[in-house]
Order: C-alpha cells, then structure tokens, then sequence
C-alpha cells in the first residue's frame, strides 16, 4: 500500500489547498504564510504612506512611482502564492481526477496578468 507520503511528498511542507466543510481552503507552511504576511504587511504600509503623500500634496509623479511599487511588491505576493498554488493545490486536484482546476487556474492567470 502507498502512504499518501510517498505520493505527495510536498504535501506536509507546502500542502495548499483543501475542500472542507465550508469550501476549499488554503493550507500553506507556516515559513509561506509568515513570508506572505510580512510582504503584505510591508504594502498595507506603502499605501498608508501613499495616501500621507497625497494628503500633503507631494508631487504627483513621487506618489505614481510609489504607486508602481506598490503594484510591483503585489505581484510578487501574486507571483509566489500562485507558485505555491501550481506546486501543491493544482498537482493534488490533478492527481485526484479534477481538470476543471486547469479552466479555474486559466482564469485566474488572465486575471493576474490584466
């Protein structure tokens, strides 16, 4: 008999998502998490420093390069969620039987890439 270890290996490091009984849900490392957190953390204070700038009337092309570094520090949050995502959530479903995750993951990818 094969252990569900040995045929997801990355599950217990970087499982992702789930279906319980409220939906799917994600479940990632607790090092991901923390790294996802913090990043946000970092861009909740970004915007927070954006809107001083503009409430101080700073010049508007500094608030527009701080606005670009605010989208560019999201898609980094976009870019490593998704890759934890592709790894551990898609490759489970897959493996289940599930390809209706591929239509999901399509979408969601023209979504990030708008």
């Amino acid at each position: 008999m094969v252990t569900e270890q040995a045929v997801h290996p990355h599950q217990e490091e970087s499982a992702c998502c789930s279906s319980g009984e409220t939906g799917r849900k994600s479940h990632h490392s607790e090092q991901t998490k923390n790294s996802l957190i913090n990043r946000l953390n970092r861009i909740e204070g970004q915007v927070r420093g954006i809107k001083g700038m503009i409430e101080k009337d700073v010049y508007c092309d500094d608030i527009l390069n701080q606005i670009a570094s605010v989208q560019s520090a999201l898609n980094g949050v976009g870019k490593l969620l998704l890759e934890h995502h592709m790894k551990s959530c898609v490759i489970d479903r897959i493996q289940e039987g599930d390809t209706e995750v591929l239509s999901e993951l399509l979408a969601t990818m023209n979504k990030l890439m708008k």
